[in-house]
């Protein structure tokens, strides 16, 4: 009993003398969909994983991990430029726990959108606001190591991601013809609807204590190579999906900044993923790769239809290809949008960049 007692006084130190220390390398919080899942979706029955070969054939273990990536995926590379040792693992995981609970954790799962009825064809994913439930009873077991105010602080002062959107358009309106919210909303109608479903989500963040939140818009919907598989044949982009990602990243941008005036501050940071992605794939060629319309792993058109298995073509370079499988961009290009993400101009980050966002926040 008495060496219980002292292996809980033990791991109450060693996290307190945790937050003391690491206070430069702040907390990070992942939201979202399969651009940014390290791994959640490894634990739930599921189709929508990434858990087997060749996912994962350039991550330093060689292994797939869950990541919809060939390696590193977006989270993996923000963390990276925060000075984190490790990216914030799988909430779901087993080996978040202790100190490794100050990272922060990611709460991603692959398939879901903004809307609770996209990705239903996955059956058991995290819907978002089920990631948010987790984000509150990740606060709780932090709190029973930290007390309360310090796990305020640790959370106010974490950077938080959240990536959203594409789902609602791929796996839901345009997943099927005449599908049940096309024949409810022309996509004029449907955008905005999607906008004010997210709207609250984010609000919802903000009450729960993120105060430094990063939103990714979707990238071009229609260039991605499973929709040229489907719906082109000489590799132009599809348009209908195209405008839809037109409509789309201009309105969150708007309703971003509408919040921000809500809740008085630089709350929530627009990152336009639409123009970083569009870079390369209208000029592939200007960023070293050989194309942005073949998948490096997949099989039929465009290496763009089913999934990316063992079975698969799979390329023996993947830093040529801007798409690893046939929706995820390669290492790479993920690379090129986080570039983007901490340097760019106000043309992709608005209203600062992530760069700027870590210079101010350091000096308060």
């Amino acid at each position: 009993m008495a060496t219980a007692h002292c292996s809980v006084l033990l791991a109450l130190f060693s996290a307190a003398l945790l937050v003391s220390t690491h206070v430069e390398a702040r907390a990070f919080f992942v939201f979202g969909d399969s651009l940014v899942d390290v791994g959640n979706n490894n634990y739930l029955a599921t189709t929508a994983r990434a858990d087997a070969p060749p996912y994962g054939i350039d991550y330093p273990t060689r292994r797939a991990t869950g990541r919809f990536s060939n390696g590193f995926n977006i989270p993996d590379l923000i963390s990276q430029n925060l000075g984190q040792s490790e990216a914030p693992l799988p909430y779901l995981s087993p080996a978040l726990n202790g100190a490794r609970l100050l990272n922060g954790a990611n709460f991603a799962s692959a398939g879901v959108g903004v809307l609770n009825d996209t990705g239903v064809q996955f059956v058991n994913i995290i819907r978002i606001g089920q990631q948010i439930q987790y984000f509150l009873q990740y606060q709780q077991r932090v709190s029973s190591l930290l007390g309360p105010y310090q796990t305020q602080a640790l959370v106010n002062q974490a950077l938080v991601l959240i990536t959203l959107g594409g789902n609602d358009f791929v796996n839901n309106y345009y997943l099927v013809p005449f599908s049940a919210r096309s024949r409810q909303f022309s996509i004029q109608n449907y955008v905005p609807y999607v906008i004010s479903e997210y709207r609250k989500v984010l609000l919802r963040l903000y009450e729960v204590g993120a105060r430094r939140v990063l939103v990714t818009g979707t990238g071009p919907l229609g260039c991605v190579p499973a929709e040229l598989a489907q719906r082109s044949r000489t590799g132009e982009c599809a348009q209908d999906l195209q405008q839809a990602a037109g409509l789309f990243n201009p309105q969150l941008t708007d309703m971003l900044m509408s919040l921000n005036s809500e809740v008085g501050g630089n709350v929530f940071i627009s990152a336009n993923t639409q123009l970083s992605h569009y870079d390369f794939i209208s000029n592939p060629q200007a960023f070293g790769f050989v194309t942005s319309k073949v998948a490096c792993c997949g099989q039929g058109p465009f290496n763009g239809i089913g999934l990316c298995t063992p079975l698969s073509n799979l390329c023996p370079n993947r830093d040529i290809y801007a798409f690893w499988d046939p929706f995820h961009p390669s290492e790479r290009a993920n690379r090129i949008i986080v570039q983007n993400i901490m340097t760019g101009s106000s043309e992709y980050m608005n209203p600062m960049n992530l760069s700027t966002i870590l210079a101010l926040d350091s000096q308060t």
